[in-house]
């Protein structure tokens, strides 16, 4: 498709925004609104220091031939200074988007979301309707999030007994809950990783790792080993471990002659991204200062509900709970 037709959907996307409404940059998380849109470029206002901007026509062509050309997307990181809201603005044609936990802007053929903070005409254009991940942790989540921002957590001797055994509960569930999901995509990352090849995402990265087993053959097969190869078998009879491998030492014998040794492959963490971390987060803090109207009233909604499903769970019944029969009792 010729830039001139994706510039005028643009445009005419622009046209239809609502007075006021603003739009965020994808890495710096700087806010801004359009304050006039031309035939050669768009006039933006930057709302912490007032600074209008024009963004030339020929930039916008510039960073469309560049995504389209990426099959996997364009990376954020590769933008020129001061070209984040290039990006942004794009985010509102209809088949650009920003994934921001990639780091990357691309193009979509199905329903696309915008940087758009708010817009009071028409809130949910062009945006897919958010839905709820059928995940234990992302309930057990959201409502260890809703507890630690209601208790003062950061001097728990103060907190009342039964808030600290709702938030026990929700810590312990999250824990449990994340460490299935978190095994569950390693697995499938096993087969994407290559040993040496340490894979990076915008939190930090993650290798291939071998993890050696040994496990002990036989114990007579074992102590005919050894006494074949010299070792008396009562320097090891019992086959420990710790006699084993000093017997190991004053011999040609090799591990694997007394050892069965298998090897697993794991994924583990490499390195951890904390700045890019507090940056995603300080985004996501301005996204929900920002929400009103019906999205946010249907999150408080979705959150309640929750909360009174994870209430009912961990209740205390009484008669029920912690009730051990007496002893020569039924």
């Amino acid at each position: 498709m010729p830039f001139s037709v994706s510039w005028h959907t643009l445009l005419d996307e622009l046209e239809e925004l609502s007075d006021g409404a603003t739009l965020i940059t994808p890495l710096s998380h700087e806010r801004f609104r359009i304050t006039d849109i031309q035939e050669h470029r768009v006039i933006i206002q930057i709302d912490e220091t007032g600074e209008k901007r024009p963004l030339q026509r020929e930039q916008f062509e510039t960073l469309y031939r560049r995504v389209t050309e990426e099959s996997g997307g364009f990376e954020l990181d590769r933008l020129p200074p001061d070209a984040e809201p290039y990006s942004a603005v794009l985010s509102v044609h209809p088949r650009f988007e920003i994934d921001e936990e990639r780091g990357v802007i691309l193009e979509r053929d199905g329903p696309t979301t915008t940087q758009l903070l708010d817009d009071a005409g028409d809130s949910e254009r062009g945006q897919e309707k958010r839905t709820e991940p059928d995940l234990d942790v992302y309930a057990d989540a959201l409502l260890l999030v809703d507890a630690l921002e209601r208790h003062e957590v950061d001097v728990l001797e103060d907190m009342e007994t039964d808030a600290l055994v709702n938030l026990y509960t929700l810590l312990s569930d999250v824990q449990r809950n994340a460490n299935d999901l978190r095994q569950n995509v390693a697995d499938v990352l096993l087969n994407r990783l290559h040993h040496d090849r340490p894979v990076s995402g915008p939190f930090g990265s993650v290798q291939r790792t071998t993890r050696r087993n040994r496990s002990l053959k036989d114990e007579d097969d074992v102590l005919d080993t050894l006494e074949h190869a010299g070792i008396d078998p009562e320097r090891v009879m019992g086959v420990d471990r710790g006699k084993v491998d000093d017997a190991l030492e004053v011999t040609e014998l090799s591990e694997r002659d007394v050892y069965e040794i298998t090897e697993s492959e794991y994924v583990r963490k490499a390195e951890v991204d904390e700045d890019r971390k507090e940056t995603r987060l300080q985004g996501l803090k301005d996204q929900l200062a920002a929400t009103d109207g019906t999205e946010a009233e249907e999150l408080r909604e979705e959150i309640e509900e929750l909360e009174d499903r994870i209430e009912e769970l961990t209740e205390f019944k009484s008669g029920h709970a912690f009730h051990t029969p007496a002893e020569g009792g039924p």
